[in-house]
């Protein structure tokens, strides 16, 4: 047992975390037993996994969305508290190079400077250090600007969430990634009463920045938008964090002789969701916006989903009423079989068809009652990331969404499926989250617990093992009923370096100017 190898002050900072002696257990018995590969089938292709909304049926399914919306039933859920310190990896190096400032590298960032949307900011807290940025341009202080954006000294960039970076330059004002997704939101979750509801989830140590933001901006964007928001944030709970393992999984211990927690990645979130008592839920990454010229085809495609969710789920809501009512004869069931394969794409058994009626319906039963998201994909351009593929387990296929991390790359099979992949994830979904009495599901049921993420990190100079939750879009849903959605291109902008806002869908400026 766990107690025969910590110590009594182990326990209590188990204890302190939130966690119990048995989640130790758990989590130190899956690095044992290492994480299974999953077996890829073959990729979803149009046609084959991935649906295609034709221009005839778009403006049923903006009617059906605008009637769950106009009820109050959507909220849109934003995971925020990811650092923006991965964004500015570049930038860091820069200020490492001693000829920086005079390499070609530090000419082209002086010249870029002004067309970043946190210029003025910068500019002004330059000027609160009794210093000219345009004087630190001229003079090629490239390195003392650089200290200006990514340290407590400016603007700290480096260090908060990406939720609190300017991201976009309008000809009166600038907007952070958290105020593209208030105007997004407007949109698409506004009622019959004007309400917004939006819930972010964030890093506790930034709270105050993000409600001071909130703040600031919300009655601007109410009276522009002519919407109430209800706002709502939530943390990473201490207690979704794992324990780190050196490389022969025992417990990693710091230089302190302390039991080291990492965070549990996005797939801890799902804690998040789970308290959230709406019946739609839109989810969407707080770094995928973009200004205002570009947004309307992001908004109908948003909409597009929403209903395209919402008529599923009426659908399957009434058959599972039927079902459990007992009023299903053996053509109504096979009328349910045929929607829950070619609607919703479940995998059943190779002998369902030879087992009794009662058996049918209880399966069917079990396949159709679970949460739903419909997820919007895109054609794979090369970006980086997880896919939407057809994944066989124990017999079954099921769509999912999966990471390269979770395949066997040893496998040539496996690879050249992966390879095939002819679209991209980008994090684009829609969830329906109750079931058809109205009650929410508990969404920890729906979890397949052989998808944590093992990866390998360093501290103090030595390596160890960290555990990740199964991902919230992978793992965390693999037993939701899922559909694939082909979207259009322009609807996935992320921004994962500084640069990426440098290109032209991230440039509301050069349109307005």
């Amino acid at each position: 047992m766990i107690t025969d190898s910590l110590a009594n002050h182990d326990l209590k900072r188990i204890h302190h975390e939130g966690l119990t002696e048995e989640d130790i257990v758990k989590q130190l018995e899956i690095f044992r037993r290492g994480i299974p590969p999953v077996k890829l089938h073959r990729p979803c292709t149009v046609g084959d996994g991935i649906v295609v909304i034709s221009d005839s049926e778009k403006e049923s399914l903006l009617h059906y969305h605008q009637k769950i919306a106009q009820q109050g039933m959507m909220i849109k859920f934003v995971p925020a508290s990811g650092a923006a310190s991965r964004m500015f990896r570049t930038w860091f190096q820069y200020a490492d190079m001693d000829t920086f400032d005079r390499s070609r590298e530090g000419k082209n960032f002086s010249k870029d400077l002004i067309k970043f949307a946190f210029y003025e900011d910068l500019k002004d807290t330059v000027a609160q250090n009794g210093r000219d940025i345009t004087d630190l341009i001229t003079n090629r202080q490239y390195k003392d600007i650089l200290e200006y954006i990514l340290t407590p000294k400016g603007l700290n960039y480096a260090h908060l969430p990406k939720a609190l970076l300017q991201f976009h330059t309008y000809p009166d004002h600038t907007r952070t990634s958290l105020e593209e997704h208030l105007v997004e939101a407007a949109f698409y979750v506004q009622d019959a009463d004007s309400i917004c509801r939006i819930h972010f989830s964030i890093s506790d140590e930034h709270t105050s920045e993000v409600e001071e933001l909130i703040t600031h901006v919300k009655k601007y964007y109410e009276t522009t938008y002519s919407v109430t928001y209800d706002l709502s944030l939530s943390i990473q709970l201490p207690s979704t964090n794992t324990i780190a393992v050196a490389m022969d999984n025992t417990p990693f211990r710091d230089k302190k002789g302390e039991l080291v927690f990492r965070p549990g990645g996005h797939g801890a979130l799902l804690k998040n969701l789970n308290e959230l008592d709406y019946h739609i839920i839109f989810l969407k990454n707080i770094d995928n916006v973009i200004p205002d010229r570009l947004k309307q085809e992001t908004i109908t495609y948003k909409q597009i989903l929403g209903g395209y969710l919402v008529k599923l789920q009426e659908k399957s809501h009434a058959y599972l009423r039927r079902l459990s009512e007992g009023l299903v004869d053996e053509a109504v069931l096979s009328e349910i079989i045929r929607f829950c394969r070619e609607k919703l794409f479940i995998g059943l058994p190779s002998d369902f068809e030879d087992l009794p009626v009662w058996q049918k319906i209880t399966l069917i039963t079990d396949k159709l009652n679970r949460p739903l998201r419909v997820c919007g994909m895109v054609k794979n351009e090369g970006e980086p990331g997880g896919g939407p593929f057809w994944v066989e387990k124990e017999g079954l296929q099921s769509l999912q969404i999966i990471e390269q991390t979770q395949i066997d790359l040893s496998s040539e099979e496996q690879k050249r499926i992966w390879s095939s992949s002819t679209h991209f994830n980008p994090v684009d979904l829609v969830c329906g989250v109750k079931d058809y009495k109205g009650q929410k599901f508990d969404l920890d049921r729906f979890v397949d617990e052989n998808s944590y993420f093992i990866s390998q990190k360093s501290m103090e100079g030595r390596d160890l093992k960290a555990l990740e939750y199964p991902g919230l879009w992978n793992g965390s849903m693999a037993q939701w009923n899922t559909v694939f959605v082909e979207v259009p291109i322009i609807t996935f902008n992320p921004v994962k370096t500084i640069i990426d806002l440098l290109r032209e869908e991230h440039r509301e400026e050069l349109y307005t100017c």
